[in-house]
């Protein structure tokens, strides 16, 4: 306890300092000028800020730091995750074919081309490095592993949705971004082509040269890089729209009637990525509690659960393979199908499962 004590204060110092003398580049930027004016005309942009569907229901979060709070032995493996080598530049897309990278870092090869989701390939989660350390068996794909990308997804401006370090590698090789409403900023802060970036509210879609359709939709969250700028850029999940295939990608979000009202207006949904993981008490309102991923499932008309948002960091204090063990009955019981790859083994869609049992260690 000692120890990450020590460690968490250290890092805060460190980060403090650098931040004043603006050198980490990481940290990105806040929409200003033309752009902070363009966000304060939306109707879900409010007070300076944007503001969630559902009024915020945590009052009563008793600390945002880990380290306040008993840690479990088992809060990280105790050995390497399995993981499986592929080349993702000979994917066969006969259907939509996804790739996880543990976390929410995933691609997706369609006939319409690839598609690269929340990646961070930079070994940890945050401004300053090790801090957040990946977990072992996670860290064996990078940048330079990518195809090349039709479309960049991001879901909101946390560290271990948007990296800096990652992207400054990727930059080159990604087509287009589509990113939600104010997180152009930090791509263009970072080198981007503002003509490659499409920024979408809740509500609306863009269809792509190669004919992805995506559509972003309300998610249950909030957005900083830095405890003292919150809510100045937006959050979202996403539908994706690949041929005749459905894919739903929750980004973050906490549960609540949005799932039901997505399934209602965009689904049935061959597949739904869903956060799994990274639960706790202090945060209720803004992630998935245990039970809540199979429910949303459910509401989504979803026929298929891949769980994400687990198997790489420890952002909460759960043991490191709760997350898949306690959603595996929950999904049964409601009678939705769960499919857990290891980290780097494709699946396409109408193979069979992937439900080996990989995850049952300490």
């Amino acid at each position: 306890m000692k120890y990450w004590c020590l460690r968490i204060g250290v890092a805060t110092l460190l980060l403090t300092a650098a931040v004043g003398c603006g050198m980490v580049k990481s940290m990105g930027k806040n929409p200003d000028g033309e752009e902070l004016g363009r966000l304060k005309a939306l109707s879900n942009y409010k007070n300076g800020s944007f503001e969630n569907l559902a009024e915020r229901s945590d009052s009563t979060v008793k600390s945002k730091w880990l380290f306040l709070h008993s840690r479990p032995k088992t809060i990280r493996p105790s050995h390497a995750l399995p993981w499986v080598k592929t080349n993702l530049n000979t994917l066969a897309a006969p259907a939509p074919t996804i790739v996880w990278f543990g976390h929410s870092s995933l691609l997706i090869k369609t006939g319409q081309g690839n598609i690269l989701i929340d990646p961070i390939f930079s070994n940890h989660a945050g401004p300053v490095p090790g801090l957040i350390k990946a977990f072992q068996g996670t860290m064996n794909y990078h940048a330079e592993d990518m195809p090349p990308i039709d479309v960049l997804i991001i879901s909101h401006d946390h560290y271990d949705h948007l990296d800096y370090r990652t992207l400054k590698k990727l930059r080159n090789h990604i087509k287009m971004a589509v990113v939600p409403m104010g997180v152009g900023a930090d791509l263009v802060y970072w080198g981007f082509d503002p003509k490659k970036i499409i920024e979408l509210n809740w509500g609306q879609s863009v269809t792509l040269p190669g004919g992805l359709r995506i559509t972003a939709t309300p998610a249950q969250h909030r957005s900083n890089r830095s405890y003292a700028n919150e809510n100045k850029t937006l959050w979202a999940s996403y539908v994706i729209q690949a041929n005749q295939y459905r894919l739903f990608y929750s980004g973050d979000s906490g549960y609540g009637p949005l799932f039901k009202q997505i399934g209602q207006q965009y689904g049935p949904f061959d597949l739904a990525l869903l956060e799994c993981g990274q639960y706790s008490p202090n945060w209720p309102w803004t992630h998935l509690q245990l039970g809540q991923t199979a429910q949303a499932a459910v509401d989504l008309q979803a026929c298929l659960i891949q769980p994400i948002h687990w198997g790489k960091f420890v952002e909460a204090n759960h043991p490191w393979n709760e997350p898949i063990e306690k959603l595996l009955p929950a999904a049964e019981k409601l009678g939705v199908e769960v499919n857990v790859p290891r980290i780097g083994e494709p699946y396409t869609l109408g193979d069979p499962l992937r439900t080996k049992v990989w995850w049952d260690f300490n």
